[in-house]
């Protein structure tokens, strides 16, 4: 998840790789690791960038890689936070909620003609909200997705437990768009949340490794920084992953993985024990 950490300097970057220059020189240094075949892109959440960012990020990669990028937040926030950054929108009702209209001219245009083939799926990250009624929260978003263009790959994480019913594992399904697995404090565990869902809405297999359970998001970052090394390894999340992408691969499915250092401490070193435990997995 990103790429500009002065902690992977030595480990990811070259050695004398100089702090300042991460965010804008890192990522081809990135993309060159043997296990990093992708990566997120967060920045969109906060704003819909236009088509000539996405081009500048796709001009540093090989051709097989893949960016997951975030949708703008507001196509996902039901009602803008108190936060200071929202100024006089604070508090106030999001206009543009599960609005497919705003989403397909500032979202998806951008993202297809700025990174074409490189364009891993398009994710519409709800974060912990109060929202409708489980029941119409699917309806809704199933029309939302039914509007949208057809081609893209569209991905849905939920960080509200009580809307992951039945009724919308049968929106994504039915709308050709996959549920965005996550280790999330909040959500119910892993398995579980493979198993509730309709097979076809988790082809390709796509997974979010973001907190061990009970964690605290901000709480984390503090203690992990600076994300040079593990700190609290997560083994039981590292298993369950491990095993879903060994499942995908016995039936030929894709997986798309991405890792948060508040995971574990430091993500390209989780990244390269959990490409150990699948590499087990898939050997027998």
């Amino acid at each position: 998840m990103s790429w500009s950490f002065p902690g992977w300097i030595g480990k990811v970057y070259d050695a004398n790789s100089p702090k300042t220059r991460l965010a804008d020189r890192g990522l081809p240094a990135y993309a060159s690791h043997p296990l990093h075949r992708a990566v997120e892109i967060d920045r969109t959440y906060y704003e819909a960038p236009p088509a000539a960012f996405f081009r500048g990020l796709a001009k540093e990669v090989p051709d097989d890689f893949q960016f997951l990028v975030k949708a703008h937040e507001e196509c996902t926030v039901f009602r803008f936070p108190t936060h200071a950054r929202y100024g006089k929108r604070r508090g106030q009702l999001n206009g543009r909620f599960l609005d497919a209209a705003y989403a397909t001219d500032a979202v998806v245009g951008p993202l297809v003609e700025g990174l074409g083939a490189k364009a891993g799926p398009l994710l519409f990250q709800f974060p912990p909200q109060p929202l409708e009624a489980p029941g119409a929260f699917a309806d809704r978003l199933h029309d939302f997705l039914r509007r949208l263009p057809r081609g893209p790959a569209y991905a849905v994480e939920l960080r509200n437990a009580e809307l992951f019913t039945p009724a919308y594992g049968a929106a994504l399904l039915d709308a050709g768009a996959i549920h965005c697995h996550n280790v999330w404090s909040a959500m119910p565990p892993l398995l579980q949340q493979a198993r509730a869902i309709p097979p076809g809405a988790r082809r390709p297999l796509l997974v979010r490794w973001l907190l061990r359970a009970g964690d605290n998001y901000e709480a984390a970052g503090e203690r992990y920084q600076p994300f040079d090394r593990l700190r609290e390894e997560d083994p039981e999340s590292r298993s369950a992953i491990a095993t879903l992408v060994a499942k995908a691969h016995a039936h030929g499915v894709p997986a798309l993985i991405t890792v948060n250092n508040t995971a574990e401490g430091c993500a390209p070193d989780g990244i390269a024990l959990l490409a150990e435990q699948v590499a087990a997995l898939i050997a027998g």
